[in-house]
């Protein structure tokens, strides 16, 4: 007898098991390793115009062509690289996308002179992760005052391909809004780690 599914999003459903699994343990989970938010905030602007799932199956692709998402490394790529990476079909390959990521990693290497990209980025939730409680999906926006707010400041450092939406987006994944909807089986454990991080900001 199969094992019943779990209650998920609308999106993270069965039909795909790399996307359930991403839904299940990635999406909303708070994230603080530095290299984790360039890569997740690169590959969201790689997104735009795509559909996450596209993105999601070619990711392994992404880290073994960026280099694992080294920002250092990124920055001195040069055209040989923007070559290399353009005649990647494991990629998409999209010039103005990957040279973004290389000044990306520029702007962020900038940034994290002064502070930890963590720091910079959370730094904009003055009360720790939020927390909503929707119950449909019509209820998410795609942008919120407070996305516009880090997509400005973050195209100030330099940053490209860094819209509100993206970085609501961005947002989404990395935990600091919980946007799963309240009947899914993961709304309450990322509220919880949600939590746990507002306290240990405090």
């Amino acid at each position: 007898m199969d094992k019943p599914q779990p209650t998920r999003c609308p999106w993270g459903g069965i039909a795909d098991a790399e996307y359930a699994r991403y839904h299940d343990e990635e999406w909303g989970v708070p994230l603080m390793d530095d290299r984790r938010l360039f890569e997740k905030l690169v590959l969201e602007g790689f997104q735009s115009g795509l559909s996450w799932l596209t993105i999601l199956k070619k990711r392994d692709n992404f880290r073994r062509a960026f280099h694992d998402f080294d920002a250092a490394r990124i920055a001195r790529y040069g055209e040989k690289d923007k070559a290399r990476l353009m005649a990647d079909a494991g990629i998409v390959r999209n010039r103005l996308k990957i040279e973004a990521t290389i000044d990306n990693a520029k702007a962020f290497l900038s940034v994290t002179k002064m502070q930890p990209f963590s720091q910079f980025i959370w730094g904009f939730l003055d009360e720790g992760p939020i927390v909503h409680h929707r119950t449909s999906m019509k209820e998410v926006p795609p942008q919120t005052d407070l996305s516009k707010r880090i997509s400005k400041a973050l195209k100030a450092e330099g940053f490209r391909f860094v819209g509100p939406t993206t970085v609501y987006a961005f947002m989404q994944s990395s935990g600091m809004v919980n946007d799963h909807l309240v009947g899914c089986h993961r709304h309450e454990p990322c509220a919880g780690l949600q939590k746990k991080l507002a306290a240990k900001r405090r």
